[in-house]
């Protein structure tokens, strides 16, 4: 049986539009989609990305061609690099003929780690967030964003308290606009290393001593994990904007304690 008869169907996205207003970004969002991203020492590693695309749509067009951000994606069979991220920009920007978008890759990324004494190894995983956006001027902006869960021990507790002090889990967020080379494990560590203490996915005994006289010996506020922090983001020279966040759960509050710093590297 022959293949039916190919019809010449109406291309109602690229119509005119009459009522002349720009649409700053359109696409698809929340979809869930397969990558294979290069990390640290060129490693691969497969995770699954939720992916938002769009484009800035001009006045006189009435619609942006939806299919092709699902193309652009189905072309990427090789794994990525962050490096590369400016690359799948200009992709998207030609394949939808135009001229600014951005795109935003979500993912958990796993690290493999050794517990502080025994040395028993184990994955432990972070989120993380990769966006690239065509900014004015022609310049693509990447911004890579890593939250890292760490263990705060408070310091009031700990100065007034006759024996033990409370401790939570906390969540730190780094997000840095990317102006050098710098992996993911680096921004991880710069969270665990100001942390109380970093936290293990498999810990023996002798390993649960260890990490909580580490966090006993090393107590930090909010206040103190992001300023810390923020000193050490505000000296490298790989980094342009940032920002970080620390959201500590507390263990004797039914709330949270929060904190935000912002800054800038770049020269006004």
């Amino acid at each position: 049986m022959n293949a039916p008869e190919k019809f010449l169907l109406p291309d109602v996205q690229s119509s005119p539009d009459l009522r002349h207003m720009a649409i700053q970004h359109v696409g698809v969002r929340d979809m869930r989609y397969p990558l294979s991203l290069v990390g640290k020492d060129g490693q691969v590693q497969a995770t699954i990305a939720t992916v938002e695309m769009t484009v800035a749509l001009p006045p006189e067009v009435k619609g942006t061609h939806m299919s092709r951000f699902v193309e652009i994606l189905e072309a990427q069979t090789t794994a990525l690099s962050i490096a590369e991220l400016p690359q799948l920009m200009q992709s998207m920007l030609t394949r939808l003929e135009a001229e600014r978008g951005r795109f935003e890759l979500r993912f958990p990324w796993f690290i493999r780690k050794s517990a502080p004494v025994s040395g028993v190894s184990s994955l432990l995983d972070y989120d993380v967030v990769l966006t690239c956006e065509r900014v004015e001027g022609g310049r693509d902006r990447v911004d890579m964003q890593v939250t890292t869960a760490v263990t705060s021990l408070c310091p009031c507790s700990k100065q007034i308290s006759e024996y033990g002090a409370h401790n939570q889990r906390s969540h730190i967020s780094i997000r840095a606009e990317l102006l050098g080379e710098l992996d993911i494990e680096s921004l991880v560590r710069m969270a665990e290393e100001e942390a109380s203490c970093e936290v293990f996915g498999l810990l023996k005994r002798p390993d649960e001593k260890w990490v909580t006289e580490r966090a006993y010996d090393n107590p930090k506020f909010v206040e103190d994990l992001v300023r810390d922090i923020a000193l050490r983001l505000q000296s490298d020279s790989r980094i342009g904007q940032w920002r970080v966040s620390s959201e500590n759960f507390e263990s004797i509050h039914n709330h949270s304690a929060y904190a935000v710093i912002e800054g800038s590297n770049l020269r006004t």
